[in-house]
């Protein structure tokens, strides 16, 4: 391993701060584009399309438990998926690697459902083995069975995927999709949000005049204390 110069404090200080001008610009692009997934048009939902969850049956519109945005990620799951790591297990003791590791250092769900947010995971592994693998792991996200078209009509067939939707009275929109490299940078309440089309619901974000907006800190809090919005 060829390790970098080793310098004084003031040169690393120094190094640092050059390099913090970039970071700083990455954060002010990633603010910017935010604001521009905010006004991207949106695409109406037409399909009835149906689930199978924990206690029955479930429609999209139930996908979102009474909130007015949701995000769907397709994680594989399922006695076809193969992708493990070399001799640490298969189904139904794992999921794909991938979708495993997002799964495992997910954000707790209740930051989002303050944001009006509910986020989904959906599989076409059986319930039973979605609520085994989730006791096991001690995971809380809400998790369904795929029954019908919906991941090969949201570009999530063959491939790993989030989707985000809003819900405007019965009607329910489609309005981003992260895929690829891109599932990568999602797990946390502040990647999720901003790939909504809400955003974060914050004063100082550039949304469109009418979102709702709230002062930032001021909502958040620890996941067990938000009482029912969450």
């Amino acid at each position: 391993m060829n390790i970098p110069p080793i310098v004084s404090p003031q040169e690393w200080e120094a190094a640092r701060q050059e390099l913090l001008v970039k970071e700083k610009e990455l954060t002010r692009a990633r603010d910017a584009m935010a604001a521009q997934r905010r006004r991207m048009p949106w695409m109406a939902v037409e399909k009835d399309y149906r689930f199978e969850g924990p206690i029955g049956p479930a429609s999209l519109a139930d996908l979102f438990a009474g909130r007015r945005q949701l995000i769907v990620y397709r994680a594989f799951y399922a006695p076809d998926v193969t992708t493990y790591p070399p001799g640490d297990g298969a189904y139904p003791q794992r999921a794909c690697v991938g979708c495993s590791m997002l799964a495992d250092q997910v954000a707790h769900p209740a930051h989002l459902n303050a944001r009006d947010t509910t986020l989904a995971f959906v599989s076409r592994a059986p319930q039973a083995e979605i609520q085994g693998l989730k006791e096991r792991m001690g995971w809380i996200i809400p998790w369904y069975t795929l029954t019908d078209d919906f991941d090969a009509d949201f570009g999530v067939d063959q491939w790993h995927g989030h989707n985000a939707f809003i819900r405007d009275g019965d009607r329910i929109f489609r309005t981003y999709f992260i895929d690829s490299r891109g599932d990568e940078a999602l797990g946390s309440t502040w990647s999720y949000l901003d790939m909504t089309a809400l955003g974060r619901q914050e004063e100082w974000e550039d949304s469109p005049e009418g979102y709702p907006q709230t002062p930032p800190y001021q909502w958040w809090n620890y996941h067990d204390a938000y009482g029912e919005s969450a």
